[in-house]
């Protein structure tokens, strides 16, 4: 019989590669190891098999239903914990176990959340400032597990590898999962809280009502009353009130410039041979050519 290359396994909701699906089953009894036995009495060959749980887990993150999301992170959780009490029985590794979650139900105050004292604040800087000690020295870990991985890999693939050389390798690949479980779980104790947050304040919203916005409602609310100034009268009103004072000329009446005045006045002089105009232009006239441009203004000079 051919096994396939992955397996959904039912209620989990995961894609498993073999051999995970193999040992999987259909609860959260991944293997057949005593926990009588020690770490020496495990064959180099089956100590691989001890990452399934810490697998599963890292599977289980990856799934991608927002509905379920919670559900998810509690049983990727689950899986984590199992891996870290696994490794902490047969003693690979020094850690301590994350604290089980509190309860989403549980109101009652604790020391670092409700105390609003300074005994309080003062045990909280103290568990912050040790937690992230910790973060550093999972990472410096996790980074030198990691680089001496590298280097045995190849050499383990090829086959080439004695029985200690493949137990060693297995092992760092233990430890290694121990940070990122560590690390897993932190995360998502901090995810479960928003999570519940965003369960609890999502209430239904009532529809709102439609509504239009008409021109006369917005003329209203502009025109309306609570406007400091209300006008008193319109634009034509006014310009008739001013007509009527003399200030504004007559719509009726066509406006006259004074050019156009003294036009039509000259024109008329000279349609009529007004006698005295025309004297007063001969005499003007006669003194320009008599007195020519600048006499009287030679200024001794001639």
């Amino acid at each position: 019989m051919k096994i396939p290359d992955t397996l959904f396994v039912a209620g989990e909701g995961e894609l498993l590669p073999p051999p995970l699906w193999q040992f999987s089953g259909t609860g959260r009894s991944y293997f057949s190891f005593s926990q009588n036995e020690d770490l020496e009495e495990i064959a180099s060959a089956d100590l691989k098999y001890l990452l399934l749980p810490a697998l599963l887990g890292a599977l289980t993150m990856k799934q991608v239903n927002l509905s379920k999301r919670l559900e998810h992170v509690q049983s990727a959780r689950a899986h984590f914990m199992d891996f870290l009490k696994l490794c902490k029985n047969y003693q690979i590794g020094k850690f301590h176990l994350p604290p089980t979650p509190e309860s989403p139900n549980e109101n009652e105050p604790t020391e670092s959340t409700s105390g609003a004292g300074p005994p309080g604040r003062q045990s909280s800087l103290v568990a912050m400032a040790s937690s992230r000690q910790a973060k550093i020295e999972r990472y410096k870990q996790k980074k030198e597990v990691e680089n001496r991985l590298a280097s045995m890999k190849a050499f383990v693939e090829s086959g080439q590898a004695e029985e200690e050389q493949i137990r060693e390798f297995y092992v760092l690949q233990i430890q290694k999962w121990i940070t990122t479980s560590l690390d897993e779980i932190e995360s998502i104790d901090q995810e479960m809280v928003i999570l519940r947050g965003r369960n609890t304040s999502q209430h239904p919203r009532t529809a709102m009502k439609p509504f239009i916005l008409t021109r006369d409602a917005v003329q209203a609310k502009v025109l309306g009353a609570g406007y400091p100034s209300l006008a008193t009268m319109t634009v034509n009103d006014w310009y008739e009130q001013r007509c009527k004072q003399g200030i504004m000329p007559d719509k009726g009446k066509p406006q006259t410039t004074t050019e156009e005045l003294q036009r039509e006045q000259q024109e008329k002089k000279v349609e009529e041979d007004d006698e005295e105009t025309l004297q007063k232009t001969r005499a003007w006239e006669d003194w320009k050519d008599t007195h020519p441009r600048g006499f009287g203004n030679r200024k001794n000079m001639g």
